[in-house]
């Protein structure tokens, strides 16, 4: 594994890039969307809504085929004349594998590697589970409980945080998107652990999640009266996103061992990342030289913003958008610093992600369709 929609069908198969290709003709991407019923699938089509080079073809739901579009988005029920798209369809790839470019794969984790596999080799593949995020498969099978079925596919994998991979992924058929808590954890401190600036050892991560995080089928924990109110530590010492950060930290460091403390919580809202990230300081640096390198490294990025001063990153202001707001602190603690990351968990923790990857895949803007502001309140 290397590391490192068009809902309108009265819209042609041809889209004219001239901004982003001086002029020539790019033919729009036909997608298709496997497990499209769940959050991330919500969230896919809201944002493929705005994509005017995606044209989605076909959406399949096990739990969910046969019932009408509307019926499963009624937020979408808006959006007419869809003949092709008025019911979820059964996952038959050998039906349709022939008539899409990319599959942006929603299943549950431990589903989607025969599946890929099925599809045609000519076909692009944006994964949103957890299937091909792990490099090492006894590593994913330490972690997932079960075999990894497409250990061929895993090689050829790209694990992509677009700001990170952009290369790979241009030249890449299989993206592995990364998870949310992951996301937000690299963005900082990725680019630290490459320069330098903050040690291996000793990084904890205190996690915040929103419930959507937990997918929508039905769990006792994430009922509203089990969730409202309160705030509760779950996975801990066992979530299945750190070996995940600890891969990508790794690479980050040279190939030297990083072990973190990493414990998320659940929070009594609908969406959204916070990270508190506790790092020691090189020898000689401080929180503003770590700030610095970041500020500068993401200067002219689109989705990821270092902020001034003393502000302090939010959930809500970044929900709904595929945005990371940053900010670093000196500790009290003589020779550490906090760092504080909040993304949107369905954006840029996942569909967001996704279609950042597509665009990179297929050549389009990078921020075509994702440039939503975030919602407020």
């Amino acid at each position: 594994m290397q590391t490192t929609c068009d809902l309108n069908p009265r819209r042609g198969r041809t889209t004219t890039l001239s901004a982003a290709r001086g002029g020539s003709s790019v033919p729009s991407a036909r997608v298709g969307i496997l497990g499209a019923s769940g959050y991330t699938g919500a969230e896919l089509m809201r944002i493929l809504l705005q994509h005017p080079y995606a044209k989605i073809k076909y959406l399949t739901a096990d739990r969910s085929a046969g019932l009408a579009f509307s019926e499963v988005f009624p937020q979408f029920s808006y959006v007419k004349d869809l003949p092709r798209l008025s019911k979820f369809e059964d996952m038959s790839p050998e039906k349709w594998g022939q008539e899409v470019d990319v599959i942006f794969c929603c299943l549950p984790h431990a589903t989607t590697q025969l599946v890929i596999a099925s599809l045609p080799p000519s076909v692009k593949v944006v994964d949103l589970s957890a299937d091909f995020r792990l490099a090492d498969i006894e590593v994913y099978k330490e972690w997932y409980g079960g075999e990894h079925k497409a250990p061929e596919l895993q090689k050829e994998a790209v694990y992509a945080i677009t700001e990170f991979s952009r290369d790979q992924v241009k030249a890449c058929r299989l993206v592995a998107n990364p998870g949310c808590y992951p996301t937000a954890a690299q963005l900082p401190l990725v680019p630290l652990l490459r320069s330098g600036l903050v040690s291996q050892e000793d990084i904890i991560i205190d996690a915040k999640s929103g419930t959507t995080g937990a997918g929508r089928s039905l769990k006792q924990n994430i009922l509203y009266c089990e969730v409202t109110d309160g705030i509760s530590a779950y996975g801990i010492a066992s979530h299945r996103h750190a070996p995940e950060i600890e891969q990508g930290l790794r690479e980050a460091a040279g190939g030297k061992e990083v072990v973190i403390n990493f414990t998320p919580h659940l929070m009594p809202m609908s969406r959204g990342i916070l990270e508190s990230i506790y790092v020691k300081t090189a020898p000689g640096k401080t929180a503003a030289d770590l700030k610095a390198h970041l500020q500068g490294l993401y200067a002219q990025e689109p989705f990821v913003h270092v902020l001034e001063g003393s502000k302090v990153p939010e959930t809500r202001h970044v929900r709904g958008s595929n945005h990371c707001f940053i900010n670093v602190f000196a500790d009290r603690v003589p020779g550490r610093a906090i760092i504080v990351s909040a993304i949107d968990n369905l954006v840029k923790g996942a569909s967001g992600q996704a279609v950042q990857n597509f665009n990179v895949m297929f050549g389009y803007p990078e921020t075509t369709g994702l440039l939503s502001p975030p919602m407020f309140p």
